[in-house]
């Protein structure tokens, strides 16, 4: 299977939105945890900073100043020198009374809370590093700041998120993984019914769908196919049987009926109208007769009770001498028969039923197209295959009906003025089919063109 088929078909669509779909659901939840853990350790933070500042402002009230300094500096030398708690007492002036800051943040305040850049410095390299604080005011005009260098609370948060994109990354790779390979499990099982269902339309009836012995939806998909794959080729047969029966069981009396007409042409006769009305019932039987023989032909054909007697031959030979055949046809109807050979291409095949197939196609081409038109023949190749295509300038077929003129007796409606019994395409396709040739008709504005490829 083409890898562009496999990205259009539908099933790799619905496991690639499914993926989709998937991977948006984790990033979701990812985004959820993500919050949450950034939330609850800031909320720790903070919470840690309102129970330091609860401590030092009830030392301030049970010891003054001084014992608040003391208290501070307590913790600011047993933190040191890896500690990340911020302290800074301030006098009635703003002056720096303790800490370990040099300076009063010079932001705004959002709810008591400040947040700034603490500038640090480590082996001589100086830095900065964000901060949160909370003021507290306390008697007499101090004010008293406690924060946090909140570098590791960051540095944490940025692991999260990098740990969290690799999981969706890793999501998002498992489930196309995944997908592609249930897609391509389905494609295989589906291109099964596909790949037979074609040889069934080329003619194969006898192909069915594979069962496996799984017992799963395929395996009752291609059982009720099977199923009824076999009453078609029933009706079919048996149909087709009916007009096989039909042609040779009146075969035999049309041709005595035919014999007892020309005996009694034999005799003189002194009658010219007994005389023409023998030779139109010679030529009805003739015309019967030669229905019959085509409707046999064709069922021979595609039981395939006929063993064509292949011989290498020159396509373009071949064509040369069909079109030999009918020029003189063509030149009564003032027609320009035209033979072009783009390849002389070889094939193997029965000259005589090819020989036979190709004039019916010629001589439609010849019956529908009006005095003075054209047909032309082109020989050549289409990937390296021998190829035909046959152009006339007539009234053509319409495209609905480019599938059932190659039914038996079929005609259209343009047709039915001329003579004819609707059983020369049909007999051209069995011929080809059996040689594994196509053909197919398309419209050449004006006219019709059939195509041929082995």
């Amino acid at each position: 299977m083409s890898r562009n088929k496999f990205l259009a078909s539908s099933t790799f669509r619905l496991a690639l939105l499914y993926v989709t779909l998937f991977t948006v659901s984790v990033l979701a939840l990812f985004t959820f945890i993500y919050w949450s853990s950034a939330r609850y350790m800031a909320a720790q933070s903070d919470a840690a900073m309102e129970t330091e500042i609860r401590i030092l402002s009830e030392r301030y009230e049970r010891s003054g100043v001084v014992g608040l300094r003391r208290l501070i500096l307590e913790r600011i030398t047993r933190q040191q020198p890896t500690g990340s708690a911020l302290y800074l007492l301030m006098d009635p002036l703003s002056r720096p009374v303790v800490g370990n800051i040099s300076r009063w943040p010079a932001v705004e305040e959002e709810d008591g809370w400040l947040s700034f850049r603490l500038e640090t410095r480590d082996r001589d390299d100086a830095q900065t590093h964000p901060a949160r604080a909370k003021q507290f005011a306390l008697s007499g005009g101090f004010r008293l700041l406690v924060g946090e260098d909140i570098q590791e609370l960051k540095a944490a948060e940025r692991q999260i998120i990098v740990a969290l994109s690799w999981g969706v990354i890793l999501t998002l790779l498992l489930g196309l993984a995944g997908g592609f390979f249930i897609s391509r499990r389905m494609m295989t099982r589906l291109e099964i019914i596909n790949e037979t269902s074609q040889r069934i339309v080329d003619g194969d009836l006898h192909r069915r769908v594979p069962v496996s012995h799984r017992g799963d939806e395929f395996d009752r998909l291609a059982t009720h196919l099977n199923r009824m794959l076999d009453q078609i080729q029933e009706l079919m047969e048996g149909i087709r049987q009916v007009s096989d029966n039909i042609a040779h069981d009146l075969k035999t009396p049309l041709s005595r009926l035919r014999q007892n007409l020309e005996e009694i042409s034999t005799h003189r006769t002194d009658d010219p109208e007994l005389s023409e009305s023998l030779s139109h019932a010679m030529r009805e039987a003739d015309r019967l007769l030669g229905l019959f023989n085509a409707l046999l032909r064709i069922a021979r054909i595609e039981s395939e009770t006929v063993t064509p007697t292949l011989v290498d031959l020159s396509l373009a030979d071949l064509v040369k001498d069909i079109v030999e055949f009918y020029e003189p046809l063509a030149d009564e109807k003032h027609q320009k028969l035209k033979l072009v050979i783009d390849a002389a291409p070889q094939l193997s095949a029965d000259r005589d039923m090819l020989f036979q197939s190709f004039a019916n196609l010629v001589d439609n081409a010849i019956k529908y197209t009006p005095i003075g038109g054209r047909i032309q023949l082109r020989v050549g190749s289409v990937d390296q295959k021998p190829c035909l295509n046959i152009c006339d300038s007539g009234p053509g077929i319409p495209p609905e009906d480019h599938e059932r003129v190659f039914q038996r007796f079929y005609r259209t409606d343009s047709s039915r003025s001329t003579p004819g019994n609707g059983l020369g395409l049909s007999l051209a396709r069995a011929v080809l089919q059996l040689h594994g040739a196509t053909i197919t008709l398309r419209s050449n504005d004006p006219g019709l063109c059939v195509e041929i490829r082995f």
